[in-house]
């Protein structure tokens, strides 16, 4: 309640209230007015542009987006951890695994090729982190698609490290009758005087001389593919397809321990050597196909024969004696 105002009237010795001009109560309520809309007007500014005065709900957003920059951060370093990785994997498969098994590397344009087409990340523009998002969002779908080239590569690798075994398995590489068992070398592959005719022939395999009844072992992991005496010269004799282009025989034989068909492994008891067919002593004649073309049986020892053994073995073989068959 406002104050009452007096003023002293000489002229009727008496004091007489004052009252207000209108004017200046219309300009007081104007005053009023108009500071009560300034001070609204800069509560609402502060209220606005001031992190102090932010509600709960504000503050709790906020902590939640500085969470998610440094869960970007601690990802941006994860994914320069698996890019390090990943190159490392991409250089060991392109200069060690690819070369040793004679596969083309694959060109570093084909692993780091990006993504055409349309805009991939169109979703992800006009927020405050977009340019963030968009980059990790990138960098992972590169890595992704780096990874699925790996991947693709190492199941090459590894069917090429199954077809290197195989092939291994099955290249004729063991003599046919164990050094136990042998009692000599008897004739190599080259031209050689022939035991009937006496006349100078070409021995297309090697003989090895033992004891009739002596085991003769398949020298690579194969399919017979003959058993039979129906080829000329060659008597009891066994023909193993080993795959890969190679195929050998085994002549002479006494009696077969496999059938047409049947599977072997390097190693097996496939027979046992004879002197059937055109033969002058029991032995077996061994012989290597290549493509269809015969080529030295000498070359494929390297799986039981110790360097001594082989240079005394090179040398029996290139002497130009006479062949037993």
């Amino acid at each position: 309640m406002s104050k009452v105002k007096y003023y002293y009237d000489p002229d009727t010795l008496s004091y007489r209230k004052i009252e207000p001009k209108k004017s200046k109560r219309y300009r007081n309520v104007f005053l009023f007015l108009l500071g009560s809309a300034l001070f609204g007007f800069l509560g609402l500014i502060i209220l606005l542009n001031t992190r102090w005065v932010n509600t709960p709900k504000e503050l709790s957003l906020e902590r939640e987006v500085r969470n998610y920059e440094l869960q970007f951060e601690i990802l941006g370093r994860k994914m320069d951890q698996m890019e390090q990785v990943l190159a490392n994997i991409e250089d060991r498969d392109n200069n060690i695994y690819r070369l040793y098994f004679e596969a083309n590397p694959i060109p570093e344009e084909q692993r780091r090729a990006g993504f055409g087409g349309i805009n991939r990340y169109k979703d992800l523009e006009g927020f405050n982190n977009s340019e963030i998002i968009i980059d990790a969002t990138k960098r992972l779908d590169i890595i992704q698609k780096e990874m699925v080239i790996q991947s693709k590569s190492l199941d090459e690798i590894a069917k090429l490290a199954e077809e290197k075994e195989k092939l291994l398995a099955s290249i004729p590489a063991i003599q046919p009758v164990s050094n136990e068992d042998l009692t000599r070398m008897a004739s190599g592959f080259g031209w050689r005087s022939d035991p009937f005719t006496k006349a100078r022939k070409m021995h297309w395999g090697m003989d090895f001389t033992a004891p009739r009844g002596t085991p003769i072992y398949a020298t690579g992991d194969g399919k017979v593919v003959r058993a039979d005496n129906r080829s000329s010269g060659y008597g009891k004799h066994v023909r193993i397809d080993h795959g890969y282009g190679y195929i050998s025989l085994y002549g002479h034989m006494s009696k077969y321990n496999v059938t047409v068909g049947q599977k072997v492994k390097r190693g097996d008891l496939i027979g046992f050597v004879g002197s059937t067919g055109r033969s002058q002593a029991p032995h077996v004649h061994y012989e290597v196909f290549k493509d269809g073309e015969r080529i030295n049986p000498i070359n494929f020892y390297y799986g039981s024969l110790s360097a001594e053994e082989f240079e005394n073995m090179l040398r029996l073989a290139n002497q130009e004696n006479q062949s037993l068959d």
